[in-house]
């Protein structure tokens, strides 16, 4: 799980939370049932099961692998739709090629992450290039569902393609943690990704034993979700491991722990820390589209059925 790190820690800019800081209670664990997308890849639903009152404005996320294809197993995605939210692909390990029919494309590698808005909709397709079809190697990440309030849902489509390089990197205090900054601010401290949609969003890797305290806006909620290894959550320790997401109460801080012994495929505990500031406002998801009203919806589907959301290049066909 190479995604982006460094030799030492310790010359990271340094996080905490302020002494007197409310510790967020965690309120429940959920565990991600697995199932398959696209044209057969494994994922973990993560968010699946947890009353969408705590996700919002989040939608749904899925921990694509962490898989080893032989050769002539990489799979990806068909072109399909997509209206009235964003999708965040963070790709931890192998190679990931996007494109729409809005003209927005690029290749991510290991830390990596494609920010695309889709708005008023659009046509794309995700899929490993020729070369990792032909060769197989390790492929793993995450696909997160941001919705857009109302007043965005129609908005252009925009895509962003945030290089590793780019994503901002911290530590704890101790230097026990490694954070990896994508979107939002943290102790003064903001990441590279644009949203419409407030949110924070981190990958964290906390060494075996080690604790981290992060201060957290007070009107974010807060999501913990194991990509790898196992710890516990919140000022009561609650446990969760690698497939388990922890939903957080209220509070201005959030903390998670590293158990002192980890499983031996991953040495620290992997977490994906998440916050944003909720919509409120009706949420209707039917497979691709995200609306406010179920008319919405059907709008959206017949405007797809009508080519209205763009269509898949010549070359494609």
């Amino acid at each position: 799980m190479p995604a982006v790190t460094v030799e030492n820690p310790l010359t990271l800019p340094r996080v905490a939370a302020p002494v007197a800081a409310h510790t967020r209670p965690v309120l429940a664990v959920a565990t991600a049932p697995s199932g398959f997308e696209g044209e057969g890849f494994p994922v973990r639903r993560a968010f699946a099961g947890i009353d969408y009152k705590h996700l919002d404005p989040f939608i749904m996320m899925d921990q694509m692998g962490e898989v080893e294809y032989a050769p002539g197993e990489p799979k990806g995605t068909p072109w399909h739709p997509h209206r009235g939210f964003e999708t965040v692909t963070y790709l931890i390990d192998g190679t990931f090629v996007h494109r729409d029919s809005h003209g927005g494309g690029g290749v991510i590698n290991d830390g990596d992450t494609q920010w695309m808005t889709a708005g008023s909709g659009l046509l794309h397709i995700e899929a490993p290039p020729e070369s990792l079809v032909m060769s197989g190697g390790l492929f793993h990440g995450l696909q997160l569902w941001v919705n857009l309030p109302k007043s965005d849902k129609m908005m252009a489509p925009r895509y962003q393609d945030i290089g590793g390089g780019q994503v901002k990197l911290l530590t704890s205090g101790d230097g026990g943690a490694l954070l990896r900054l994508i979107a939002g601010d943290v102790d003064g401290h903001r990441g590279p990704g644009v949203t419409h949609t407030p949110i924070t969003m981190l990958h964290v890797s906390v060494n075996p034993g080690a604790e981290l305290t992060l201060p957290w806006r007070k009107d974010f909620n807060a999501l913990a979700y194991a990509l790898a290894g196992r710890g516990s959550a919140g000022a009561d320790g609650r446990p969760f491991r690698m497939g388990q997401s922890v939903v957080f109460g209220a509070g201005d801080s959030i903390t998670i722990r590293a158990d002192e012994t980890q499983e031996s495929r991953s040495p620290n505990f992997e977490v994906v820390l998440l916050g944003g500031q909720p919509i409120r406002e009706p949420m209707m998801h039917y497979g691709p589209f995200v609306m406010n009203t179920h008319a919405e919806l059907a709008q959206a589907f017949e405007d797809f059925q009508a080519g209205r959301l763009g269509t898949i290049p010549a070359e494609e066909h």
